[in-house]
């Protein structure tokens, strides 16, 4: 096969399909009889026989049957697009024939990397993959998503978060290391995916031997090839969809119609899983708790009813059911999956045969004007409803179950999802391209342009965090800031805390919050129970204290616990989320190698005393002075220094626990929703916010009632009054925040 692959006179079907891949000549026994002679050439052992087994399935694949035609256009193209529905096996060949084209060439110009929007597939794709090319995971095929890096020398096929890829090119902006690169889930439109498709234009152009292929449902296609040129497509034969089931009305309650079918599904017998799209994670925990209450009330002769709860934007498992314990479980077991927008990805089985969907989905849009997200509830793209109904197969006896009209889907429904470009924070994005020095956003070629107003509220913000200097560039604070692959308030705060020797704790308290939170879901009637349990972890100084005391806890438990199952227990007895506190200990370890490489100051831990409680404080501000409020009234009213919202102390947060609303507060979190709740919150005063906060950013906030009272503090504070200090600070900029970014 080694021969074949060097003879470059052999014909490209024998260059591209080695006899062991090629199961079209010769009869089965024929393949079974030269196992033990067949070599596998990626790490040079004899195949395995499950290699063969899982070969039949892999040609079973809809997109096996275009393998031929991707490799000839591989060959022959920089840039080649897989058209594919779900589940065509696109995800899962087409990175493994991109290993195969690269062997071809000897690796002379790399290897493969294939990006994925969600870290779970990522690492589920790696163990598949590994399993079907018979070779170790961490060796020649392996995963890198944030935090977790398993990979070595010789991985020939990576898989990997597209935010990784994305920060990977901050260092190796032509990606050197590879030979081909793979974009896959491009339709979800994640703001990595959209920037890698705008800075590969440019790295293709450089690197001539660079290929790139993109993975994409058929009505991105147009886009992408109106995007890229005259790319070829290589379209995979779609399969006859699943029978659809439309409302006939207008809908109500899409919620309790779901939950409703959910139980009629079970009663009639028909066996198969129930996947069901709802909003938001708040209708998935709602409907947790009632399905779990309602099936235990029905016929045990049913089968057991198995909730399961998918939240997309947290790190949570796949839905991929284990075949073995299901022969070994005596009773029938229909799992109930409940998940929301973006979940489609994660769900990862063939025993799927029904499908409920609403229709609507509940999103976080960013406002740039007040610095905060709002919850906007909006029908979903048709693109996602089809990608919903792909998910039952080839089946013929699944159903779709649309909660909503033809009508609906029709008239309100958008064609293709939209970008999260258009929707998000970009004060992260602006500085990563800041980092990679892409002068004024030009030279990125944005498949959708973000807003210009979101571009210059990521600016202004950058500036007041003095990660730009005077020429727009960035500045000393601003370069070590983008080595931390954090939110740059975060980042700064980190920065901060060098100064005010407190950098243990800080690392703790990112690592907390970068995380999902340590606090379990709880089901209806443990709430009490659940505080109780909180408790002893409370802090008085405020809830990035308290996460710091939790941290300090399962840590001293993981020390000394002789196993895994002990730290479970301890979780489990405090009503604390095991599994995203060891994400926060992954999280903080990283931040620790970064700190450590990038040689940042680092004093002795001091937590506790007063003096490091004040500097902790002083860190926090620091990052998040844009992030602060005043309890108006003293019920726990908070207005935002920043705009008019009006907002509520979390009933999670230890002051809303104690009964006791301090007057300014530093928080890490505001969403516009029906409860206005700021979360994870601490106690400051108006004189550490006047000494932290830039007087640039003090005379941009909006007249109110606090800022007064910040004027008095600062004049208080200095001799010269505060009218003084602002007119020092005009004579030195006379433009307002806004006009300096502009001029940058």
């Amino acid at each position: 096969m080694e021969e074949e692959l060097e003879c470059p006179n052999s014909a490209s079907e024998k260059r591209y399909f080695p006899e062991s891949l090629d199961s079209s000549d010769g009869d089965e026994e024929g393949a079974l009889a030269c196992e033990d002679l067949e070599l596998n050439p990626f790490d040079g052992l004899p195949y395995s026989s499950r290699y063969y087994k899982l070969l039949k399935e892999r040609e079973d694949l809809p997109i096996w049957k275009e393998k031929y035609s991707f490799m000839e256009n591989l060959l022959q193209n920089q840039i080649v697009i897989v058209s594919g529905d779900a589940k065509c096996g696109k995800s899962s060949q087409v990175p493994q024939w991109c290993a195969e084209y690269c062997l071809s060439v000897h690796y002379q110009h790399g290897g493969v990397v294939c990006t994925q929007v969600h870290a779970q597939s990522a690492v589920q794709l790696a163990l598949r993959v590994a399993d079907e090319m018979d070779v170790n995971i961490g060796h020649e095929v392996g995963y890198v998503i944030p935090f977790e890096n398993c990979c070595a020398s010789e991985t020939i096929l990576r898989y990997c978060a597209d935010s990784m890829l994305q920060r990977e090119m901050m260092s190796s902006p032509l990606l050197g290391g590879y030979g081909v690169v793979v974009l896959d889930g491009v339709h979800e439109r994640s703001i990595a995916t959209d920037v890698l498709l705008g800075l590969l234009k440019g790295v293709l152009a450089a690197r001539p031997a660079l290929k790139l292929v993109i993975n994409s449902p058929p009505r991105l296609v147009s886009k992408l090839t109106s995007y890229y040129g005259s790319a070829p497509v290589v379209a995979v034969k779609a399969r006859p969809p699943a029978e659809a089931v439309f409302l006939s009305g207008a809908q109500t309650g899409a919620l309790e119609s779901a939950l409703r079918l959910i139980l009629e599904i079970h009663q009639s017998g028909e066996k198969g899983d129930i996947v069901v799209f709802l909003a938001c994670e708040r209708d998935i925990e709602k409907a947790y708790d009632i399905v779990c209450q309602e099936g235990s009330n029905l016929n045990p002769d049913l089968g057991e009813l198995v909730v399961v709860p998918l939240y997309p934007e947290e790190k949570c498992a796949l839905f991929k059911p284990n075949e073995e314990a299901e022969k070994r479980c005596q009773v029938y077991q229909r799992r109930v999956v409940l998940t929301a927008s973006s979940g489609e990805s994660l769900i990862w089985s063939n025993t799927i045969r029904f499908v409920i969907d609403v229709g609507v989905e509940r999103r976080k849009v960013y406002n740039p004007r007040i610095r905060a997200s709002s919850l906007v509830t909006r029908p979903i793209s048709r693109s996602q409803a089809e990608v919903r109904q792909q998910l039952l197969g080839p089946s013929s006896s699944g159903k779709l179950f649309c909660l909503y009209s033809e009508e609906f889907a029709a008239k309100d429904m958008r064609p293709l999802k939209p970008a999260e470009m258009q929707e998000a924070n970009l004060t992260g994005l602006v500085l990563f391209l800041k980092r990679i020095d892409i002068a004024g956003l030009g030279h990125c070629d944005f498949m959708n342009r973000p807003a210009p107003e979101s571009l210059m509220q990521a600016l202004e913000d950058l500036d007041y965090l003095a990660a730009l200097d005077n020429d727009g560039n960035l500045s000393e604070f601003g370069i070590i800031m983008s080595e931390f692959p954090l939110d740059p308030q975060l980042s700064k705060s980190i920065l901060a805390s060098c100064e005010f020797d407190c950098v243990e704790e800080m690392l703790t308290i990112a690592a907390m919050v970068t995380a999902p939170s340590c606090f379990s879901s709880l089901p209806r009637g443990a709430e009490e129970a659940a505080l109780a349990c909180w408790k002893p972890f409370l802090h008085p100084e405020g809830d990035h204290f308290t996460l710091v005391n939790i941290y300090k806890a399962y840590q001293d438990v993981a020390l000394n616990s002789s196993s895994e199952h002990g730290v479970d227990k301890w979780c489990q007895d405090h009503s604390l989320n095991c599994c995203a506190l060891r994400t926060a200990d992954a999280i903080r370890a990283e931040l620790s190698d970064i700190v450590r490489r990038i040689e940042l100051p680092w004093a002795e831990p001091a937590f506790g005393s007063k003096e490091n409680a004040l500097n902790i404080k002083k860190a926090l501000l620091s990052g998040y002075f844009m992030q602060t409020a005043r309890d108006v009234d003293g019920s726990g009213n908070y207005l935002m220094l920043t705009h008019r919202q009006v907002a509520q102390l979390h009933p999670r947060s230890g002051y809303a626990l104690a009964h006791r609303a301090p007057e300014w507060v530093v928080f890490h979190q505001f969403s516009v929703a029906e409860n206005n709740y700021i979360q994870i919150t601490s106690e400051i005063s108006p004189e550490l916010f006047v000494q932290l906060a830039p007087q640039y950013y003090f005379s941009n906030l909006p007249p109110s009632e606090s800022k007064d009272i910040l004027r008095q503090v600062m004049g208080h504070l200095s001799p010269t009054s505060g009218t003084r200090k602002e007119q020092d600070v005009c004579e030195k900029c006379p433009d307002t925040a806004e006009h300096r970014c502009a001029v940058q």
